[in-house]
């Protein structure tokens, strides 16, 4: 009943986060109904993300040309303070609060048994022996994880572990609510958490 090419689609796009087999089927039927030129330039879209890869500083997505992301690669930001943070999006979101000006580091997604994947800690040494090869310590080190158990969990973890490489070692203040995520904070509750950091 179903063509072939829909079917696909459904099946591939309803594995995604947010969006389900419901979702999907509207998806892939909005997008027959759009004219054809905007569908190219939505194939050629999706093509392009795999040209993406990981910057070696903090783990950002960059693009192939590039070898470092645009946030490590530039020279107005500081070095000395550096934000752990959980996801991309936790990237995105602080960075649109304008107020920033260190650097960021990706752990990647934390795991509901509280314990830290093999990739997350080989990730975390890496982040000391960079930090030790590139003067031995900095000024600040962030931890923007989100207000939760794990958050918490692994927050403590990393202050232990950090505590000779970075000056002084901060968290977002509890202006976000404890189990909510970094990511859909609004930016005024957001920019006070940040500002307030202990």
């Amino acid at each position: 009943m179903i063509p072939k090419p829909i079917k696909k689609f459904i099946d591939a796009f309803s594995q995604l986060p947010a969006l389900g087999p419901r979702q999907a089927t509207r998806l892939a039927f909005y997008l027959t109904s759009i004219p054809k030129a905007t569908l190219h330039e939505l194939e050629i879209s999706l093509r392009e993300l795999k040209d993406l890869g990981r910057c070696e500083r903090c783990f950002f997505l960059k693009e192939a040309n590039l070898k470092v992301c645009r946030i490590c690669g530039d020279p107005k930001r500081d070095r000395e303070i550096v934000a752990i943070i959980e996801k991309e999006t936790d990237l995105l979101s602080l960075e649109k609060l304008g107020a920033y000006t260190g650097h960021y580091f990706i752990l990647g997604k934390l795991a509901e048994k509280g314990v830290l994947e093999t990739a997350q800690k080989l990730r975390l040494e890496y982040l000391k022996s960079r930090i030790k090869s590139e003067g031995g310590i900095i000024k600040e080190l962030i931890i923007a994880l989100n207000p939760s158990a794990i958050g918490d969990f692994t927050a403590i973890m990393i202050k232990r572990e950090f505590r000779e490489l970075a000056g002084k070692i901060t968290r977002l203040s509890r202006g976000l609510p404890t189990g909510g995520e970094i990511e859909f904070a609004d930016e005024s509750t957001l920019e006070s958490s940040f500002e307030h950091r202990e």
